[in-house]
């Protein structure tokens, strides 16, 4: 079997949702109440367990098996990053990195990101940056409130600030992403492709070596409208 085989998202779908709009702005009037578990509640504590409090706070939502954020926390010694997904079976593949060559700013926690986001906003917290890399496109055109984007969850993402950076292989998610932000912030928020030089994770080397293009976004929440 070929490495560099991977394919782009499959879908009848060229372009944003014609519902998204509306499915946005409902998430935005309505407040989300799905009850948060005990579960995710300790996942949490466990999480800010070896934090100090006022080292800036990086979140890396769906790691995965964590390379991302082995990279995004050598590259920010300063912060406390956080490697955030609900498979305890992908955590434990981030292998060949032994325990004494991970970095001491980073913790993985298992967790279920719809908790997580909004255990965060209620503990009043804020995050310096935030990674949502390759998410789960969920490309079928009946998937749509599956989309971070357009999940109940979603008006928790802009409300944490900091710069919030989300990369895809189906420019049709990052021009979800993008409108719904745009709806969310009252401005125009822009996302193009890119070029991985230095591939973040396993799944971008491997996007990038199939040929495929790759897209990013990238935004300040901190500057101009807030949600």
């Amino acid at each position: 079997m070929s490495y560099a085989n991977s394919s782009i998202p499959h879908s009848a779908q060229a372009g944003v949702h014609e519902r998204l709009h509306a499915v946005v702005r409902k998430h935005l009037e309505q407040p989300f109440r799905k009850p948060i578990t005990d579960y995710n509640r300790q996942a949490f504590e466990n999480s800010l367990a070896g934090w100090d409090g006022s080292a800036p706070l990086i979140l890396d939502a769906g790691c995965g098996v964590g390379h991302s954020s082995i990279q995004i926390a050598r590259a920010h010694p300063e912060h406390w990053v956080i490697g955030v997904d609900q498979s305890q079976d992908r955590l434990e593949r981030k292998k060949p990195y032994p325990e004494a060559l991970m970095p001491r700013n980073l913790v993985f926690v298992r967790a279920d990101l719809v908790d997580y986001w909004r255990l965060l906003e209620e503990a009043g917290l804020r995050l310096a940056r935030h990674y949502i890399l390759y998410p789960n496109p969920w490309p079928k055109i009946g998937h749509l409130t599956r989309r971070w984007h357009a999940h109940p969850v979603f008006p928790f993402i802009p409300r944490l600030g900091g710069v919030l950076e989300c990369r895809s292989n189906w420019d049709v998610y990052l021009g979800e992403m993008s409108t719904a932000l745009s709806i969310a912030l009252g401005r125009e928020v822009a996302w193009g492709a890119f070029v991985a030089e230095a591939p973040i994770s396993p799944f971008e080397r491997k996007y990038r070596d199939s040929g495929q293009p790759l897209y990013r976004l990238e935004l300040d929440l901190c500057a101009g409208a807030s949600v």
